[in-house]
Formats: C-alpha cells, sequence, structure tokens
C-alpha cells in the first residue's frame, strides 16, 4: 500500500494538452528529481524485520502452544501471556516461527511485487518496512514501501498497485493449503475464546476439499492457516477500491478523475459494514476520510490495453475470494 504523504504531488505542473504524446524518461519530463536517489537505510530495514520477527514468533508460539492443548486460539484468560510462552525455552520459541515466517513470507511477497515494479518503470522505491506490534493478535501492523517519486503514467500505477496483492496471493494460497492440512477437527472450536474469525471464500473452498462435510466451526487452523488468514484479509484490505491503496491505483488507472467518487461512494459504504459486521471497519472509513480521498494525478493517459483489463477482473476475483464482512465478530 502507498500512504498518501509518502508519494509527491505535481498539482503544479501545467497541463500540456495541445501538445501530442512523445515518450520521455519519466524523471525529465515530470519530476525534477536529483541525479543521485537518497540512499537506502538497510539497516534500519534489517532492524525493523528482526524485530517483527520476534513479535510475530512469540504470537506464533501462543499459538501453537493452544493448538497442542485444544485451547481457544484467542482465550481471554491467556491473553496476559501471549508474549511469555515464547520466553520459555527455545524450543517453546522454535514452535512458533510456522506463523511468523508464513505470514513474514506473504508479506514480503506483496511488498516486493510493488518494490519489483518500481524498479521495472525506474520509480525510486524504498526497501519494504516491517512493522512490529506488541498488541496481540498477529504481532505486526504490516509492512509498506515508500515511493520516493513520481509514478509516471498510468500504465506503471496500475502494474505497481496490482503486483503487490498478486505476488502475496501466490505465496497465500499454498500456504494456507498446507496449514489446512495441518489443522484438525474439534467440535465448536472456532465459536470458543475472545474472537470468532471469519471465513473467507477462499478458505471456504479450501476446508471443503480437504474436510469435505465439515464445518467451519468444527476445523481448528493450524498456525500456519492462521497466518495465510491475516495474508487473505491485508489483501483484501489493500484491494478496497478507495483512496490510495493497491485497489485505489487501479481504480485511479482504470477510471481516471471518478476514481474520487469511487472513493466516496465506498466510504460511505463502509459505515453501515462496520456497524452491522465489523467496527474496523468504521475506522477505515475515518482514515480513508481524511487521508485517501485524494489521488497525486499522472499526467501519461495512454490506453492500458486489454492484458490490464483481464488482470483488474483477476484482481477483483482475488479481492471477492479473500474479503469477508465480518474478519473478526463482534
Amino acid at each position: 500500500m502507498f500512504p498518501e504523504d509518502l508519494i509527491e504531488s505535481a498539482t503544479a505542473l501545467p497541463a500540456r494538452e495541445a501538445e501530442p504524446y512523445r515518450f520521455e524518461p519519466p524523471v525529465a519530463r515530470f519530476h525534477a528529481q536529483p541525479d543521485e536517489p537518497p540512499p537506502q537505510r538497510v539497516w534500519l530495514h534489517v532492524l525493523l524485520f528482526i524485530a517483527t520477527l520476534f513479535t510475530t514468533t512469540l504470537v506464533g508460539a501462543h499459538m501453537m502452544f493452544n493448538f497442542s492443548h485444544d485451547l481457544p486460539v484467542f482465550d481471554v484468560e491467556q491473553l496476559t501471556e501471549i508474549f511469555s510462552i515464547g520466553l520459555r525455552s527455545p524450543a517453546a520459541f522454535a514452535s512458533g516461527l510456522p506463523f511468523s515466517l508464513t505470514l513474514l513470507t506473504i508479506l514480503m511477497a506483496h511488498e516486493m511485487g510493488h518494490y519489483v515494479a518500481c524498479l521495472w518503470y525506474r520509480v525510486d522505491a524504498t526497501l519494504p518496512f516491517f512493522l512490529p506490534s506488541p498488541v496481540p493478535g498477529t504481532g505486526t501492523f504490516g509492512a509498506f514501501i515508500r515511493i520516493r517519486s513520481h509514478i509516471p503514467s498510468k500504465r506503471a500505477l496500475f502494474d505497481i498497485g496490482v503486483a503487490g496483492p498478486l505476488a502475496g496471493f501466490v505465496f497465500l494460497t499454498p500456504a494456507l493449503f498446507i496449514g489446512l492440512s495441518y489443522s484438525r477437527i474439534l467440535p465448536g472450536i472456532a465459536n470458543k475464546g475472545a474472537w470468532q474469525l471469519g471465513v473467507p471464500a477462499l478458505q471456504w473452498l479450501a476446508q471443503s476439499l480437504i474436510f469435505p462435510g465439515v464445518r467451519s466451526a468444527d476445523i481448528y487452523l493450524h498456525p500456519m492457516a492462521r497466518a495465510a488468514w491475516v495474508g487473505m484479509l491485508l489483501t483484501a484490505i489493500n484491494l478496497l477500491p478507495a483512496g490510495q491503496l493497491d485497489g485505489g491505483h487501479m481504480v485511479y488507472a482504470l477510471l481516471g478523475r471518478a476514481h474520487k467518487w469511487v472513493t466516496w461512494a465506498f466510504i460511505v459504504a463502509l459505515v453501515p459494514m462496520g456497524w452491522l459486521y465489523w467496527y474496523g471497519w468504521l475506522l477505515w472509513a475515518v482514515l480513508l476520510f481524511f487521508f485517501a480521498r485524494r489521488h497525486p494525478p499522472v499526467y501519461d493517459h495512454a490506453d492500458l490495453g486489454a492484458g490490464r483489463i483481464r488482470t483488474a477482473a483477476l484482481a477483483l476475483a482475488i479481492f471477492l475470494l479473500c474479503f469477508t464482512l465480518a474478519p473478526v465478530n463482534n
């Protein structure tokens, strides 16, 4: 995802509608950029990654402990121990690696999809920033890259936006199937504990193949499958067709100025979704309202072509497979 304040605006540039299109390097045409890009602070990226690996492994150790003892994955009585179980021994800590490595692989694939697309279009971007989290649940707030130069065209904007979800989906899908193969049947387990997680369409389809005839509420997900579930949630959120989320970038590339109306419509739709299904949608409505209603302009409006239209349809299918109205039951 690309936060709004991380992409420089070019609204001061004069329009050149009368001039016929001719190809020029993006730096020369769109953006006054220094000869040498700012150096990458590799040490910071590595430090944040290690910190995120540590926090997610502790969360994974808690999940594995509960999985091994048939306890609800989010048990109110044990939330205070969520970061302590993995510190009891090296073996306890290592038990959290299936969750953490799976989740960080999905996040890394998503962000590197964006990063490689930026390299392809010679757009200056940072390496991924991983965000550790002290909050119980996942152990991370996710990851992002920072775009440090103007995106030259709608084609580049579309490709950079869609590359992340596609790359993440390629990794989360096998992780989900492998994680489900290690899961087991425990009647009613999904309805126990503090939180009940929703079941996206992709998970339902995978469960139908691996556990035919078994209710979702009776399947105790292995921590690797839970990491894939987090990956599905993040993929669905990033593909929301609003603001400067990945889906918003694609909408802007496809519809241009109509992007703002799509964003407004989705912000309005998030309010009843949050009230009826998941309060998290209300938070996203507020964030989009204050920080992501506008999109930096792109001045090369060359046609996207049929291939990108088909890719947009694929991204929509991925969104529908990963989306659920109630990721966490209120």
